[in-house]
């Protein structure tokens, strides 16, 4: 008798797959996942809508309206150093910085991923060869690590993007790499193997369902982060420059003003925040629904 061929089903057996999906049994309402989840959303509607939201074009001022204060009619949140509108400038800054922080997450969830199951299932020489690469990008601090490739490359939004990626591919991928290394040896896996599976389909077809929900919680929660640090080249010159409405950059503008004018000089640095904390909580609560475990983080 000749062994079958057949794969076994896609992903682990059901016992395996009821137990790790348990934390998805709760379906009643949570807030803390709802209420940022949909800040989240508007935010990126707004980006998107930008051009029918924004009184005014970002770019055009009037230098004998520069620094007018927040409530002055026809300016909402007033006007900066050169008489722009600065509500106009916040959300038609919303789309490169809300590019720079979610897309990043996007290439590094996906870059990570790879490469934290091609280490697991790989070998030991290859498991090895990647860890330590990764553990020297990983041991840098992030936001000096950003600044580092992005010296490289010209200033701008690609930039921003490319530094980024580097940053948080590490991180993404010690994260794949435990929750493999923790399954590779069940059962459902040699039955695969056994059934003449080869790397590559085991790791699509049986591997990646399973540690794809830890994967997307840890990655939903880098996004608040990788917006702070978007910001933070723009406001060092090393990303999306002037005129262009950033987030970072109007900050950097706007920074002589903070003693005469500080409710104007303070509106972009308060959009960061707000941002940011709507989606790390919006990770946090995505991280608890799904169960990650803190030994993942």
């Amino acid at each position: 008798m000749t062994a079958s061929t057949t794969l076994p089903p896609l992903g682990p057996p059901p016992a395996v797959a009821a137990a790790g999906s348990a934390p998805r049994r709760r379906r009643r309402t949570d807030p803390a996942l709802i209420v940022p989840g949909v800040l989240a959303v508007l935010l990126v509607l707004a980006a998107l809508a930008a051009p029918l939201l924004a009184p005014y074009d970002p770019a055009a001022g009037a230098l004998e309206d520069r620094l007018l204060d927040p409530g002055v009619p026809g300016h909402l949140l007033g006007t900066d150093g050169q008489g722009r509108d600065l509500l106009s400038r916040l959300v038609w800054g919303a789309r490169p910085s809300l590019v720079g922080g979610i897309v990043p997450v996007v290439v590094a969830t996906a870059a990570g991923t790879a490469l934290g199951v091609a280490a697991a299932l790989g070998g030991r020489v290859l498991e090895q060869a990647l860890l330590r690469t990764l553990d020297v990008l990983y041991a840098f601090p992030g936001i000096l690590l950003a600044i580092a490739v992005a010296t490289v490359f010209e200033p701008g939004l690609t930039a921003t993007v490319l530094s980024l990626c580097v940053v948080l591919t590490p991180a993404v991928a010690r994260v794949a790499h435990t929750e493999a290394q923790r399954i590779r040896t069940a059962e459902f896996l040699e039955a695969a193997r056994v059934a003449g599976a080869g790397r590559a389909v085991v790791a699509v077809r049986q591997v990646l369902p399973v540690i794809a929900p830890t994967v997307l919680a840890y990655a939903s929660s880098l996004v608040g982060l990788a917006v702070v640090y978007a910001a933070g080249l723009s406001f060092l010159g090393l990303g999306v420059a002037p005129p262009t409405a950033e987030w970072g950059a109007m900050l950097d503008e706007l920074r002589p003003s903070l003693l005469t004018h500080p409710w104007v000089a303070a509106l972009p640095a308060v959009t960061i925040l707000v941002v940011s904390v709507v989606f790390n909580t919006l990770g946090e609560a995505v991280r608890r629904r799904t169960g990650l475990r803190e030994d993942v983080r």
